[in-house]
């Protein structure tokens, strides 16, 4: 624990992105539930099935660019350069809004294609018109809550998350009332509307935060800070793309094999021997329903690790090893003892989860078997931060190529032969090998 008093900004920021994540994780449990008794497993494995074109096209247009502006105001909390956090926040945002303008043209007008061709389901065309719409707002508050991850105000990213998730589950239940007191039969297009309302949501208070803060820290100047000339976009501008390029690339790559593995798990399933409706309804029983209550306590490491990698950079730069080796030690000691915990809870709670929560006996096998990624998941995510952390994106990318190699192997050839356990043993294989080469990666600081 000395490492988190030492470092105030991390315990404090951990602990408002853990509960913020928590909270809007049981938000979204319910809601979960909501919408797979409301359209069932299939419906839920047709609107799952959207996930990797809007995985996509977050790696496109705005990914690498919330990471680049973090890291380069990252230094106003000290220097207090406000005008040159304005101009790296503001060259950021106009470069990824022209991209996610285009993504957001390419998917409305191109969406029959991308259902038949590359989601190998037509009845998701209507959902990606929808979703496409989603798109340039995610990207302005994912650059406004960039900036604030980098001068570690993170309330602000908090606070739109929740907000997202609020405005999202209740403009849906306010739809499917609706559609109650009219007669009118409710689809899962409302929940795809939903989620463009919520991101609405999460836009419009992340404009407000950013403009109220600069009002607050330079109120005299405020207007002064948007005087950009050509010049200096084009240096702000090649400075963000130099770092923004080669990570978004590498999320491109990575989510291009996950919606890969994604869209062929029903595929292979069929090969298994199920037909269209059960290989769906399979898929969003593990998708919609298992992997959601495994992930939910990630929360926590996931808090700790938007936070581990500002401060495992600083402690780089100053070649300051001690601070670099407590932290690989209390991330592998915590992620252990806080993974065998939920491993043991999931493994005595599982099936009685699984039918209390979706009435679903499959679901709760599924979460008995996927409780051992618990352990593996905690050790890994924060062990990629520091190593990230150390200007070791290289590595980890490495790592996570390798991982997902692994699961698509067992989805091409395990699931065809042993049906959806396959998949699961592919998951528990592959999260083991990207644990091992993490902690390999760190040896030299243990």
């Amino acid at each position: 624990m000395q490492l988190f008093r030492h470092k105030s900004p991390l315990i404090t920021g951990t602990i408002i992105l853990t509960i913020t994540g928590f909270v809007s994780r049981f938000i979204g449990f319910f809601y979960r539930i909501f919408l797979s008794r409301l359209f069932g497993a299939e419906g839920m494995g047709i609107y799952q099935l959207i996930s990797p074109v809007l995985a996509l096209s977050f790696s496109l247009t705005v990914a690498g660019m919330q990471t680049a502006i973090s890291k380069y105001v990252a230094g106003e909390t000290v220097t207090k350069d406000y005008r040159s956090s304005a101009l790296h926040l503001f060259t950021g945002f106009v470069l990824s809004m022209a991209v996610s303008i285009l993504c957001t043209v390419g998917i409305y007008c191109f969406a029959d294609e991308i259902a038949v061709s590359f989601l190998l389901e037509a009845r998701t065309a209507p959902l990606l018109r929808i979703i496409a719409l989603s798109i340039p707002m995610a990207t302005v508050h994912s650059c406004i809550n960039g900036y604030f991850y980098g001068i570690r105000k993170t309330s602000i990213p908090a606070i739109c998350q929740l907000s997202e998730q609020l405005i999202r589950v209740g403009s849906v239940y306010i739809i499917y009332f609706f559609c109650l007191k009219h007669g009118l039969t409710p689809t899962i297009s409302f929940a795809v509307v939903g989620l463009v309302i919520g991101e609405s949501a999460s836009m419009l208070v992340s404009l407000i935060a950013v403009r109220a803060h600069f009002d607050h820290v330079v109120p005299k100047h405020y207007g002064s800070l948007l005087s950009i000339n050509g010049a200096s976009f084009y240096e702000t501008s090649k400075r963000l793309l130099t770092l923004a390029i080669p990570l978004s690339l590498n999320r491109v790559i990575i989510n291009f094999l996950q919606s890969i593995e994604a869209i062929f798990i029903p595929n292979r399933l069929m090969s298994y021997g199920y037909d269209n409706t059960t290989a769906l309804s399979v898929y969003g029983v593990l998708t919609g329903m298992a992997l959601p209550l495994i992930f939910f306590p990630s929360a926590i490491t996931n808090s700790i690790c938007v936070l581990l990698l500002p401060i495992v950079s600083e402690a780089d730069a100053a070649d300051n090893k001690r601070t670099i080796r407590k932290a690989i030690h209390k991330s592998i000691s915590y992620g252990f003892g806080l993974g065998i915990l939920f491993t043991s809870l999931f493994l005595l709670s599982g099936r009685f989860l699984g039918n209390l929560l979706y009435q679903s006996s499959l679901a709760g096998s599924f979460i008995l078997v996927l409780s051992f990624l618990c352990p593996l998941m905690y050790i890994a995510s924060t062990l990629n931060s520091i190593l990230n952390g150390l200007g070791k994106t290289g590595l980890t990318f490495a790592y996570s190529m390798v991982s997902l190699l692994v699961r698509l192997g067992f989805v091409f050839f395990g699931i065809p032969l042993f049906g959806i356990h396959g998949y699961l043993c592919g998951l528990i294989v592959s999260q083991m090998v990207q644990t091992l080469l993490c902690m390999f990666a760190v040896r030299k600081y243990r």
